[in-house]
């Protein structure tokens, strides 16, 4: 039988300096260079999933979209959650690699910090498939700032209300239709670990959503549900969310990862399809770092 290569993880994508390339937030894929991997040439689904139904927010582009496309090579119909009518392209893009993959999917426009819209995406969801496996929170919104007294409270409020408020809302909403065995997959940062002074808002809430993470967990083992709930937590990842919201990306991921590069998306998103999979059937509460190296101890 023959090997198969195995890739110097060092070496195996672009390393910075990347040209300048300032984005209004959030940021599309298509002004990017070099173009972020999310698989789409490089997945190989197994029928892990098959039959399961997904919503992944933010699955338009970036991390998220890498998980849908993983996630719909694996068998599970997808619905990706987006906020901004600039993001239709990048939305509409991975819908189509979705259903490249034989599987069905839709999208769904809107702001995740009305509670309103999140019962809608779950609402929507149900009245096409019937049914919730696998819910990918993954959205998120950030800021740099030089000093707090930078930050209002209309900003802190946008970031805690997108990153953490809308993970409630939409596992509250959700649980009704989820049976036992499925899965809640959390998207923190390692800067739950070693926060970023110049992300304060941002990091404070990635720490938060690990507390969610445990918390939630243990609560839905007790009630006996059976659902798992689980994080990742990714370091710098080459996403339309970097250019568009720090200005020294040209250097994005040489001085804040061993590998001296940013992951790409297609390195984090089979972590949500083992999460999501039988395989995690024994992890819940649990936070997988993803992070080039850098440590989360």
């Amino acid at each position: 039988m023959k090997s198969k290569k195995l890739n110097n993880p060092i070496q195996k994508y672009p390393q910075p300096p990347f040209p300048k390339q300032p984005q209004e937030v959030p940021g599309v894929t298509s002004k990017m260079d070099p173009i972020p991997d999310h698989g789409e040439e490089s997945y190989v689904g197994r029928e892990l999933l098959k039959g399961a139904v997904c919503v992944i927010t933010g699955g338009d582009s970036g991390i998220g979209r890498a998980v849908a496309i993983a996630m719909a090579r694996e068998g599970a119909n997808v619905v990706i959650s987006y906020k901004d009518k600039v993001e239709d392209q990048d939305a509409a893009d991975t819908l189509e690699w979705v259903k490249k993959a034989g599987v069905e999917g839709f999208t769904i426009r809107g702001d995740i910090r009305s509670e309103n819209h999140c019962r809608k995406i779950i609402e929507k969801t149900i009245a096409k498939f019937d049914k919730i496996d696998i819910l990918v929170n993954n959205a998120a919104y950030q800021m740099t700032y030089e000093d707090i007294n930078e930050i209002d409270t209309e900003e802190w409020d946008k970031t805690f209300d997108t990153n953490i408020r809308a993970m409630f809302y939409l596992v509250k909403h959700a649980k009704p239709h989820m049976k036992a065995g499925s899965s809640i997959i959390n998207t923190t940062s390692v800067n739950a670990y070693d926060p970023n002074p110049t992300l304060l808002p941002y990091a404070a809430t990635k720490g938060a959503i690990q507390n969610f993470t445990a918390s939630l967990a243990q609560m839905f083992m007790q009630d006996k549900s059976g659902i798992r709930v689980n994080a990742v937590a990714p370091g710098p990842v080459w996403t339309p969310l970097i250019p568009s919201t720090i200005p020294d990306h040209e250097t994005f991921g040489k001085d804040n990862s061993p590998m001296e590069r940013p992951g790409q998306p297609s390195e984090i998103a089979p972590i949500y399809v083992f999460l999501a999979s039988e395989a995690a059937s024994y992890i819940s509460g649990a936070t997988i770092p993803a992070t080039g190296g850098r440590v989360t101890i």
